[in-house]
């Protein structure tokens, strides 16, 4: 599973690279309209992490996961045979569904293989597939100093080429046991429960909201610092791709050493409260970027790069814990399906809300990191109550004498 993320997050990084360059110079769409693109094919990607999820406590979660590799491919091939934008729309959506189907179904993978160890599985996995994201980048990078329109097609070519590997990688994959699917036969009782529902567990959605929120880092950095040094007139502006970079060292370096601090789940909700502070200090740092010269600007900004890289490495460690302890075992897929769609959703309102911080200058910051360090508090005190909730709603056990 740690060659496919490598090889999945490789494939990725070549299309995230140029896929705005592709559309505007080889299939000749307006801003207008690979904004719009963007924004239908993140929508009705949306509704991949909760059906994956479903049908994974359904099916055997390697099939299913072969299947989504499949259509990502299909979909990234399909770009390829058409400049027609409704084509266009309906392949980018496609490949927007499976691609957070794949990623709730590899974190599902992931937790019912490793076990108490999930968290540091989580860490190395993140590992990798940050070192994907880099070298898919590096070659995509390389691929446009030639800025033809057959180097663009052979970027897209290569991810797609991606997901096949990825998809023959996982057929070798045994099926992981599965709490939610259980050999019965014709002596057993029938069931007398009905699996848990998330979306009648409102303690469990108010958790995913909260995530929603925590999850904005992402929009940091792929918006928010790049618009802010681009419209500073302190900042350099070559300093965007440095924290770029700085980022991603960060979390191969980190990540695994971070990762033992959440190892059990009363830690990892112990670290909410220093994950608030590194939140509220990225804010701060980006509206102090606005106070001074260039170098006052430099200093600043790579201090909230630091923060909200810390955030974020804190944050994937709680996140991957939470979500599953607050799970129960019977509906693991469909629970982490749920909670896919914070990431997911954030990917639609994360860019408004960075550039509203923007807009608003260094106050719109201040507010920014602090909405999310309260909200780190909120859900330190949700969780617990839902932990609680949890441990006293076990049935009890009958223990014979014998």
């Amino acid at each position: 599973m740690l060659w496919i993320a490598l090889v999945d997050r490789t494939g990725s990084g070549l299309w995230a690279a140029v896929s705005v360059l592709y559309f505007t110079y080889v299939t000749g769409l307006s801003v207008a309209q690979v904004g719009t693109l963007a924004a239908v094919s993140g929508a009705i990607g949306i509704a991949g992490a909760p059906l994956g999820g479903r049908i994974a406590d359904r099916l055997p979660l390697t099939r299913v996961l072969i299947s989504l590799q499949i259509l990502r491919a299909l979909a990234s091939l399909a770009l390829l045979t058409t400049d027609n934008y409704a084509l266009l729309l309906a392949f980018s959506a496609a490949g927007s569904f499976g691609d957070r189907a794949a990623n709730v179904l590899t974190k599902l993978y992931a937790t019912r293989v490793s076990g108490p160890d999930r968290v540091r599985y989580q860490a190395v996995t993140r590992t990798v597939a940050n070192a994907g994201w880099a070298l898919g980048g590096l070659t995509a990078a390389a691929a446009l100093t030639i800025g033809t329109t057959t180097a663009y097609q052979w970027l897209l070519t290569g991810d797609a080429l991606s997901f096949v590997a990825a998809a023959l990688l996982t057929a070798r994959c045994a099926e992981p046991p599965s709490p939610a699917r259980t050999i019965a036969t014709s002596k057993d009782p029938a069931p007398t429960t009905r699996p848990a529902n998330p979306w009648r567990d409102r303690g469990y959605l108010a958790y995913v909201a909260t995530e929603t929120v925590l999850f904005l880092d992402d929009a940091v950095f792929k918006v928010g610092l790049p618009l802010w040094i681009a419209h500073s007139d302190q900042a350099p502006h070559g300093l965007a791709p440095l924290l770029m970079v700085l980022n991603n060292l960060m979390v191969v370096a980190l990540q695994v050493p971070l990762a033992r601090f959440g190892a059990t789940t009363a830690a990892a909700r112990s670290l909410l409260l220093p994950l608030s502070a590194a939140f509220a200090l990225g804010g701060v740092a980006m509206a102090l970027s606005a106070t001074g010269g260039a170098f006052t600007a430099t200093l600043f900004l790579t201090t909230s790069a630091v923060a909200f890289t810390v955030a974020e490495m804190l944050h994937a460690t709680v996140s991957w814990e939470l979500s599953v302890a607050l799970a129960p075992g019977t509906a693991q897929g469909a629970y982490l399906g749920v909670h896919g769609l914070a990431q997911s959703v954030q990917r639609s309102i994360g860019p408004l809300a960075v550039t509203a911080a923007i807009a608003t200058g260094p106050l719109g910051w201040t507010a920014f990191g602090a909405t999310i360090a309260v909200t780190c508090v909120f859900q330190h005190h949700l969780v617990c109550d839902q932990l609680s909730r949890t441990a006293l709603s076990v049935p009890p056990v009958t223990v014979s004498e014998h």
